[in-house]
């Protein structure tokens, strides 16, 4: 047998699904998360899905996992004080910065840059200097990189970056210092741009790098700790994490590379959409993942999530792909409040988490969520986790009465107008990954995941006019069901800025294969088999004379002898469809990128037995609902007891272990061939 586990660590819930790769066949479980150690949360929930399986840890085969502790790192900021070595001349560059002021009053408001994180005081110049072409034009001096790492050393800093002027093009000087700082701060990561991010404009790169020296303590610490501790159980199998691209990488290299992963957590469930979507049909997507603390949602296009050069984080952007995965503070935990001042109802993004969590958990939470909210309107039967989780109903009612006594209206319209609002949100997310990107959301299905999400779907799918709707099987785990389907993935990036008539179809084809060459071995090194490596490439394409890039997808075979200009017609149709219009100014490629990719995990999705169309076996009970003003009779059904072909009419409810699908009044669900709920307007 061969087993691949798959764990998601969420600001509520930790879950877990475990794959038998042979007959498809899944086991799944959801523990509490641990937010003072994630790794205790991981390692309860993989002794209890081991045993629920009949197996042991020794038995897994590979283990992945998306974690959000380098983004809590940066959001909470606990990232490592980090000392920055820079070419002299150029000590104020992270203060400097971009002047990008972000908000659509930013011309009215005085805004305060956020504090960079490597601190004025913990960057040193040293002498020494790399030409635009990537010569040396000044030698270093050793002496002097000696006194100032003795500087940093002094200051205490706990990481250090090496960022120094035309290092993309030659990283010898960085790697000296590096080897200085290994004999003058033994212990201390040192991070070097020339290797985390091999592109022009020092800005990026020293920020990136920043970054990446920032968190990799705290990363590094977890990832160790959760090894070990997985080594403890007998785990031999592979070590993987979630990169914030939905690629894989080994769990050592996430020690050296954790800006990669900054992202990790939201990938895991669009790329378990995929997996989904591709087993009913379906390519064009836009995912709803709703989980205790906030909501994430990403735009699926013919099978293919949008991918940027970009991760934002907080206040952070630094050049790393990433799936475009936009987030809000909505999710099933996040607190309704109404303030004195304007008397208005406000949902989130301020979060009642695991503990104590919503008052409805009998956990000593008193103030009013989503989650309570759903539960006094019937959205939310009473027992969750297949009946090893109870909500208090009572204790939900009297925490919305607050909001409903603070507006001066009844307890339905206070809990109903806590979802229209957190439903608004959720729908303006999605505009911004749709509309905003030239996409109409028509022309996309909606699929909702998370614990929460088809709670929320149905509604949200409205508002979008996104049909059909979509409730996979297992919607609560679903990242976890990406993490353990995803494949390995790296890359590199190099600059090239040349313009068209500087360059040649035989120059680019032989730095990308280069490129290539580089990336698979890599791969190989972890384990991949070659055969099964693929490689992607990818030129970022501009005007002459412009600030910005489009990312074009190329290929080996497509550098024959007019090759670059195919390429620059297609970039002119790209951007008028971004943009609306064409610059009469000659190409430029700015950088190249190769990605290496290890093979798709051909998982068999399982069928479920065929039923006459009636859902009637897996009727639990009649139930209420408040929709459309009143209470309405509706109908609970168990999921696990529903066949292909049964049609659900609304307002129903679906259960199962951890999620609940809601359908509302005008919808009817259809089950498809693998369970995967389908709701569409009668």
């Amino acid at each position: 047998m061969s087993y691949r586990l798959g764990v998601d660590v969420g600001g509520t819930f930790t879950d877990l699904l475990l794959l038998d790769e042979k007959t498809g066949g899944f086991w799944r479980h959801k523990t509490p998360s641990t937010p003072h150690d994630s790794s205790e949360g991981v390692m309860i929930g993989v002794e209890a899905i081991c045993a629920k399986a009949g197996i042991t840890p020794a038995d897994v085969d590979i283990f992945l996992h998306g974690t959000t502790v380098a983004t809590n790192a940066v959001l909470e900021g606990k990232g490592a004080r980090v000392g920055l070595v820079t070419t002299e001349g150029y000590r104020q560059t992270m203060q400097i910065a971009r002047s990008l002021v972000p908000g659509g009053l930013a011309a009215w408001i005085v805004w305060p840059k956020p504090e960079p994180m490597a601190k004025l005081e913990d960057t040193v110049e040293i002498a020494g200097r790399i030409d635009a072409q990537g010569l040396e034009i000044r030698p270093l001096d050793e002496a002097d990189i000696r006194a100032q790492l003795g500087v940093l050393k002094a200051q205490g800093v706990e990481a250090i970056t090496v960022s120094l002027m035309n290092a993309y093009l030659n990283g010898a000087h960085e790697t000296r210092v590096a080897e200085l700082a290994a004999e003058i701060l033994p212990g201390v990561p040192v991070s070097l741009s020339h290797i985390v991010l091999p592109e022009m404009q020092e800005y990026e790169r020293t920020l990136t790098t920043v970054a990446n020296a920032a968190v990799r303590p705290v990363v590094g610490r977890y990832v160790r700790n959760l090894r070990e501790k997985l080594r403890g159980l007998n785990m031999q199998g592979r070590i993987a994490l979630l990169r914030s691209d939905g690629g894989l990488m080994s769990s050592e290299k996430s020690e050296e590379h954790p800006v990669s992963l900054l992202m990790s957590g939201p990938a895991g469930g669009v790329a378990g959409a995929i997996w989904v979507a591709r087993n009913s049909g379906l390519k064009n997507i836009l995912t709803l993942d709703v989980g205790g603390t906030s909501t994430d949602v990403a735009l699926i296009e013919n099978g293919e999530p949008r991918r940027v050069r970009t991760t934002d984080v907080g206040h952070l952007t630094v050049r790393a792909s990433s799936l475009d995965v936009k987030t809000v503070g909505a999710g099933g935990g996040s607190i309704a409040k109404v303030p004195e001042l304007t008397r208005a109802l406000r949902v989130g993004p301020e979060s009642a988490g695991a503990n104590p969590g919503p008052a409805s958990y009998g956990k000593g939470g008193l103030v009013p969520t989503v989650t309570d909210a759903n539960v006094v309107l019937g959205y939310l039967p009473e027992n969750l986790l297949g009946g090893t989780f109870k909500l208090d109903r009572e204790a939900a009612r009297t925490a919305v009465q607050t909001v409903a006594d603070a507006l001066g209206i009844g307890l339905y319209e206070a809990a109903r107008g806590i979802i229209d609002i957190v439903n608004e949100n959720m729908f303006g997310a999605l505009r911004m990954i749709s509309v905003q990107q030239g996409y109409d959301p028509r022309d996309f299905a909606l699929m909702g995941f998370g614990g929460a999400g088809p709670l929320h779907a149905n509604a949200v799918g409205k508002l979008m006019g996104s049909w059909p709707v979509v409730s996979p099987v297992s919607p609560g785990v679903l990242c976890a069901l990406g993490d353990a389907t995803t494949r390995m993935r790296t890359e590199t990036a190099r600059s090239l800025s040349k313009r068209l008539s500087q360059t040649t179809e035989t120059e680019v084809a032989a730095l990308l294969a280069e490129m290539a060459k580089q990336t698979k071995a890599e791969l190989v090194d972890n384990g991949v088999p070659e055969a099964d490596v693929t490689c992607a490439f990818e030129i970022d394409v501009r005007y002459h004379g412009q600030a910005f890039e489009v990312p074009m997808t190329v290929t080996l075979d497509g550098f024959e002898k007019g090759g670059l200009t195919r390429l620059a017609a297609a970039f002119d149709e790209e951007h008028r469809r971004l943009f609306t219009f064409n610059m009469d100014a000659e190409h430029e490629f700015v950088n190249l990128r190769a990605v290496a990719m290890g093979k798709v995990q051909d998982i068999p999705a399982l069928e479920i037995p065929k039923g006459d169309g009636n859902p009637i076996a897996a009727k639990i009970r009649d139930h209420e609902v408040w929709v459309d003003g009143g209470l309405k009779p509706a109908v609970i059904y168990d999921r696990s007891l529903l066949r292909a072909g049964d049609r659900i009419p609304g307002p129903a409810i679906v259960v199962e272990m951890d999620s609940t699908t809601l359908v509302l009044p005008g919808c009817e669900a259809l089950v498809d061939p693998f369970g995967t709920i389908l709701i569409t307007p009668v």
